[in-house]
């Protein structure tokens, strides 16, 4: 077996790895119940699917031009999902679409003391 061949077989591998990961980030997408629960299936099997599907691509193509632009694009990828991520978060805690038995608000709770307090 060739070295050309094992990097083929090795970068199909990760394609296909890749798209399972990105396949259960849709279902997760799909079917989890609230914000907070969709908001990691938004970014944790997605980005890890997508860095895997660039990597295997890369070991396939083997062309320098398509790798650098791979790595650019898996790199925005690193940078752009934890912020679209961190803003969900912040607009379903602010519009309160999530569910209250699963969050803890240190902020709430230090309100209700300080009303406490106030009494």
């Amino acid at each position: 077996m060739s070295l050309e061949s094992v990097l083929d077989v090795v970068g199909s591998v990760m394609i296909l790895l890749g798209a399972a990961f990105s396949l259960t980030a849709a279902i997760g997408l799909l079917r989890l119940p609230d914000v907070l629960n969709r908001m990691h299936a938004a970014s944790k099997p997605q980005t890890l699917g997508f860095l895997l599907l660039c990597l295997g691509l890369a070991l396939v193509l083997r062309d320098p031009a398509a790798a650098s632009m791979l790595v650019l694009a898996a790199g925005l990828q690193l940078v752009t999902a934890p912020v679209a991520t961190q803003m969900m978060a912040k607009a379903a805690h602010r519009t309160g679409q999530y569910r209250a038995d699963l969050v803890v608000d240190d902020r709430d709770r230090e309100q209700a003391d300080e009303d406490e307090q106030n009494r």
